[in-house]
């Protein structure tokens, strides 16, 4: 039998290398261009067949066969600042590979190489999806339509967890990650001099009384034993510190899990800043945008990865995580549509001072992750459509 944590360990220098310059050159969205090229260029040098579109994303594929399993990795990074003393540091100002972007494009990368060696052993196929625009808009969504989940029996994805040491993996039974809803809320007011409120309408004071009403909903009208968060993230308004504003701009994301709670909450926000905009005298414009939706894990996928962990107890633990995440993904489009699982890759690593949060300026991943990454999604595939009885 073959052991993907031995042929994965064997390419851990080609992993790091691969990780080292997309750290260095990081891209956003669907601007990926160069991101694009780097991976079209390894595809390219291992004759894996591929297809590349108009939004950067890839598609590519190894073995053949009826059945089809699907892996995905995001590729996109942050309009963060890289303040790291690293000799693979960002250098693109102000974008970041903040929230491991890169790692999961390397594991994808070195997947592809493993299984194109084994290619003959596969009954069916492997669809590799290289997505944009995860930390944006969903470009989930974009693949989706290029026919990333035609004849797909289900997918699989990783993301690195910097809550968890390297050489553990956290999973999900039951819900992953909330859904998430945008919002932007105009405030219209009438300008004045502030010698003279009376001559105006101050959507300044309506936007503060918003922003107060909606605590309510969190603390007061939502179970405590069900998750949602209200978070005002972005305030805009006035032009002049001794003038009443015309308008006030309130930016923000609700996030839920369940549907029941994510429709209470929505309709209670839209009431509140309706009623308490009117009591001021303000009109209100909302935009509230249906953002990615909840998911969850399937319970036949989760039992594989156990399956793969007792058999390989040497190299990785599972982590049963006790809690959903109220962060967002957009990996939760696929499993809409097919089975999937959706699983953390652990890469903290105190010694190594490898232990800052995601989006931030120093974070980091311990790069021994990335053959246990690899290694995980080979054997998932192995699992599933390789026949090792047939000559090596």
């Amino acid at each position: 039998m073959i052991s993907f944590f031995t042929e994965s360990k064997k390419i851990q220098d080609k992993l790091i290398e691969y990780r080292r310059y997309l750290h260095m050159h990081p891209e956003i969205d669907r601007d990926l261009k160069n991101t694009a090229d780097f991976i079209e260029n390894i595809l390219s040098n291992y004759n894996i067949n591929y297809k590349r579109y108009e939004n950067c994303g890839i598609m590519a594929e190894v073995g053949k066969g009826e059945k089809i399993i699907a892996l995905r990795a995001d590729m996109d990074a942050l309009t963060i600042e890289d303040k790291k003393d690293v000799p693979y540091k960002s250098k693109n100002k102000g974008l970041m590979h903040a929230c491991g972007h890169d790692a999961h494009t390397s594991i994808q990368l070195g997947t592809c190489i493993l299984l194109k060696k084994y290619e003959h052993l596969l009954n069916g196929k492997v669809r590799f999806i290289f997505q944009p625009a995860e930390e944006t808009d969903g470009g989930a969504m974009d693949m989706i339509d290029y026919g990333a989940l035609d004849n797909v029996s289900f997918i699989s994805a990783l993301h690195v967890e910097e809550t968890l040491d390297t050489g553990t993996i956290g999973i999900n039974s039951g819900i992953v990650s909330a859904a998430s809803n945008p919002f932007k809320i105009t405030i219209k007011g009438k300008g004045a001099h502030g010698a003279h409120p009376e001559d105006g309408i101050d959507p300044i004071v309506a936007a503060s009384k918003i922003i107060d009403n909606l605590q309510i909903i969190i603390s007061r009208e939502i179970s405590a034993l069900k998750s949602a968060v209200i978070t005002i993230g972005k305030i805009n308004g006035g032009t002049a510190p001794n003038a009443i504003a015309e308008e006030v701009i309130i930016e923000g994301i609700i996030r839920t899990l369940g549907n029941t709670t994510r429709k209470q909450v929505l309709d209670r926000f839209t009431s509140i800043v309706n009623l308490t905009a009117e009591a001021f005298r303000c009109n209100v414009e909302m935009n509230i945008i249906e953002g990615y939706p909840s998911f969850s894990n399937d319970n036949n996928l989760i039992e594989i990865l156990n399956n793969i962990q007792s058999e390989n107890s040497n190299y990785f633990t599972i982590k049963k995580l006790e809690y959903p995440s109220m962060g967002v993904e957009d990996f939760a489009y696929y499993t809409e549509k097919v089975p999937g699982i959706y699983f953390k890759l652990g890469c903290r690593n105190v010694n190594k001072g490898i232990v800052h949060p995601a989006h931030g300026s120093y974070f980091d991943i311990d790069e021994e992750c990335l053959w246990i990454g690899c290694a995980i999604q080979c054997s998932i595939v192995q699992k599933f459509i390789m026949n090792e009885t047939k000559e090596l």
